[in-house]
């Protein structure tokens, strides 16, 4: 299901996008670089957030066009 990402509150979402950007494991002298482009893609619409009740776990996907 999709989660406006307005709803959650900056913790919360800044601690969605961390764990997204860092779910594959990285270099972590560019995670607040990759937080930061993904903030921009979900604030632009380019991403959203989808949530999972199944897992309980959040995605992060392209909006499909």
């Amino acid at each position: 299901m999709q989660i406006p990402h307005t709803f959650l509150t900056p913790t919360a979402l800044y601690a969605v996008i961390e764990e997204f950007v860092t779910r594959d494991g990285t270099d972590y002298t560019i995670v607040a670089t990759r937080i930061k482009d993904v903030a921009a893609q979900l604030k632009s619409g380019a991403v959203e957030l989808h949530y999972d009740p199944v897992t309980t776990s959040c995605n992060i996907v392209p909006v499909l066009q």
